[in-house]
């Protein structure tokens, strides 16, 4: 049987490194981007070039219909879905909370936390025991924000990957004896761009491994969790800190 892997906002960072050795390492791969069709393109042509299969698919992970298409899609040019990665994520911005913009904080969570939600019940329809799937593994892309609180650049941010976390937990109970493994990666500082200018540099010196993370650092982590090897893992958060 095929492994067919959806991973949501793959086009860079971490779901872009990780697609890439998802493909090195045997896997079908659904790419699933926003705005940069040019970038999940060549993406997917990484893929293609390790010898498996792989589609550009573009959607918004907030919005409920275009989940839908995105799993019609796979379903129907790559197979059932057996993994999926929810990486899909905004911070919105930076400010203090009192300087925040309510359409902006609410955009965050839809995408970031009802995203998820939709995706992870989009992808236990396929993968179920009880529904007739093969099982799977789920994992959900969180943050050290949501254990370090991210006062002062985005709270709202961080609240919406402590739901991840919970999510993570909840799932992972309620889907295990259906062959489905749920577990988090919660990224520190990690070069991408999802930070403003200046501060990777600024922050970096202080870790207790004084660098800024690489996202092949966290593929090899969601890898891990996705594979065989952890078999007997679910419900965990595994940290890629630098130690912070």
């Amino acid at each position: 049987m095929s492994q067919v892997l959806l991973i949501t906002g793959a086009s860079r960072g971490i779901g872009a490194a990780t697609a890439k050795l998802a493909g090195a390492r045997g896997y079908d791969v659904a790419v699933n981007y926003l705005r940069d069709a040019q970038a999940a393109d060549d993406v997917a042509a990484a893929i293609r070039q390790a010898g498996q299969r792989a589609i550009a698919i573009q959607g918004d992970m907030a919005r409920e219909e275009d989940v839908s298409r995105t799993f019609a899609t796979i379903d129907s040019e790559l197979g059932r879905i057996t993994h999926l990665v929810y990486n899909a994520g905004s911070t919105g911005g930076y400010s203090r909370l009192e300087d925040a913009d309510t359409a902006m904080m609410r955009s965050v969570l839809e995408l970031n936390v009802l995203g998820a939600l939709m995706c992870a019940k989009a992808a236990a329809e396929r993968m179920s025991t009880r529904k007739g799937g093969e099982g799977g593994a789920v994992v959900l892309i969180s943050s050290m924000a949501a254990t370090l609180g991210s006062a002062g650049e985005y709270v709202w941010y961080a609240a919406s990957k402590g739901a991840i976390d919970s999510m993570t937990i909840g799932l992972s109970r309620e889907l295990a004896a259906e062959g489905i493994r749920v577990n988090a990666v919660s990224p520190g500082l990690i070069e991408t761009g999802l930070h403003p200018p200046g501060r990777l540099e600024r922050l970096a010196p202080m870790m207790p491994i004084p660098r800024a993370g690489k996202p092949e650092e966290v593929a090899e982590a969601v890898m891990f969790l996705l594979s065989d090897a952890s078999s007997y893992t679910t419900g965990t958060n595994l940290r890629v800190s630098g130690g912070r």
